[in-house]
C-alpha cells in the first residue's frame, strides 16, 4: 500500500525546534521578525522611529512621532503573560506537531504548569486558530454535511434535540474530479433553519462555489444564495458516506470525531465549540505544511488580540 503523504512527510523534529527555538533570546528575536518583518512600527501610528528604554526588566519600544509606548508582547494574545516564551513555544510546537489533537490535561504534564495555566494557554491558541480561520471562503466544488457534537444526557432530551448536543457545518472543498480535499470549514450553528444555513452559506461560500450535500431540508437554501447545489442520492447506510461527492467530507468528519472523542474526556460545546471545531479546520488546512506549522501560527497569534481569562471563560459559540 502506498504512503500517505500527508503522515508520512517530514515535520519539524524536537531537535530542529530547540536549535531554532530552545532559548528565550531565540524565541524573542523569532516573535520579532514576525510581528514586525520589516522593522518595528509603532502600533498607534505605524510610525517607523522609536527608542528603546527599559522599566522593570522589561524592553519598551516608544515611537518618536506619537510617543506611543509598546513592548513585544503588548497587543497579542501573549500580554501580561508570566511564561517564558520558551514554555509557550513548545506547548506551540506540541500542539501543532502530534497526529492528533491534545488536552490541556497532557499539555500539562509535558510544560510542568497547572493545569489552569495550560487550559488558558490551549485555548488562546485556539482562539488564534479561531480568528485566522474566520474569514476562509470555500471555492469550486465543496461537499457539505451537518453534524453534531456531543451525547445525551441521562434524563435529557433524546436525539439531535438533546441539551448537550451542538450543531455544526462541516464543509470541505475538492478539486475539480472530487478526488482530493483542499480545504475545509467547520463551524457551529444555532440549529438547522433556513435562516442559520443561509447565513453560513454567505459567508462560507464564494460566489461560484457548487455544493453537494445530502437531502436535508435547510440545504436547498443554497439555491437561494446564488449557488448550484446538487443533492446527492443515496441508499443509506456505508454507500452513502462513499459517493461520489461526500466522500471526502464523510472521511474528515469521521476524522473530527474520533480525535475530539479520543483526545477530550469532556468540554461545554455550548460555550468552546467553536473552538475545538476551528483547531480541527486550522491543523486540516495546513497538514501539507508541516515544517512551517510553527512560524504561521506564531504570526497568527502576535496578530491576535490579547485574549484574558475572562474572555476566554464567558466565550460562546454565538456573538448574539
Amino acid at each position: 500500500m502506498a504512503m500517505n503523504r500527508v503522515q508520512f512527510q517530514q515535520g519539524l523534529s524536537m531537535t530542529q525546534f530547540m536549535a531554532q527555538y530552545g532559548t528565550e533570546a531565540k524565541c524573542r528575536r523569532a516573535l520579532f521578525r514576525l510581528r514586525w518583518p520589516r522593522g518595528y512600527r509603532c502600533p498607534a501610528c505605524a510610525g517607523r522611529l522609536s527608542s528603546r528604554f527599559r522599566r522593570e526588566g522589561q524592553l519598551y519600544y516608544q515611537c518618536r512621532a506619537c510617543r506611543h509606548q509598546a513592548t513585544l508582547l503588548s497587543g497579542t494574545v501573549f500580554e501580561a503573560t508570566k511564561l517564558p516564551l520558551t514554555t509557550w513555544f513548545l506547548a506551540i510546537h506540541l500542539l501543532t506537531s502530534t497526529k492528533t489533537n491534545m488536552a490541556a490535561l497532557e499539555l500539562k504534564r509535558h510544560l510542568g504548569v497547572s493545569y489552569r495555566t495550560a487550559w488558558r494557554l490551549k485555548h488562546k491558541v485556539m482562539e488564534a486558530m479561531m480568528q485566522r480561520e474566520e474569514p476562509r471562503q470555500l471555492s469550486g466544488f465543496v461537499q457539505i454535511d451537518d453534524a453534531y457534537l456531543g451525547g445525551e444526557r441521562n434524563g435529557g432530551k433524546s436525539g439531535r434535540g438533546s441539551e448537550n448536543k451542538q450543531a455544526f457545518v462541516i464543509a470541505v472543498q475538492t478539486d475539480v474530479d472530487l478526488d482530493h480535499p483542499t480545504f475545509a470549514v467547520i463551524e457551529p450553528v444555532r440549529t438547522f433553519d433556513n435562516a442559520a444555513i443561509t447565513d453560513w452559506a454567505q459567508r462560507r461560500l464564494a460566489p461560484e462555489a457548487e455544493a453537494f450535500s445530502d437531502g436535508l431540508g435547510a440545504f436547498r437554501r443554497f439555491e437561494a444564495t446564488g449557488h448550484a447545489h446538487t443533492v446527492l442520492e443515496s441508499e443509506g447506510g456505508r454507500a452513502a458516506t462513499e459517493i461520489n461527492g461526500a466522500r471526502w467530507v464523510n472521511v474528515l468528519l469521521s476524522n473530527l470525531k474520533r480525535s475530539i472523542g479520543g483526545a477530550y474526556h469532556a468540554f461545554k460545546q455550548h460555550k468552546y465549540a467553536r473552538r475545538y471545531l476551528a483547531e480541527a479546520a486550522y491543523r486540516f488546512n495546513r497538514r501539507f505544511r508541516l515544517p512551517e506549522f510553527v512560524p504561521r501560527l506564531l504570526r497568527a497569534m502576535v496578530l491576535c488580540a490579547p485574549s484574558p481569562q475572562p474572555f476566554l471563560r464567558q466565550a460562546t459559540n454565538f456573538s448574539s
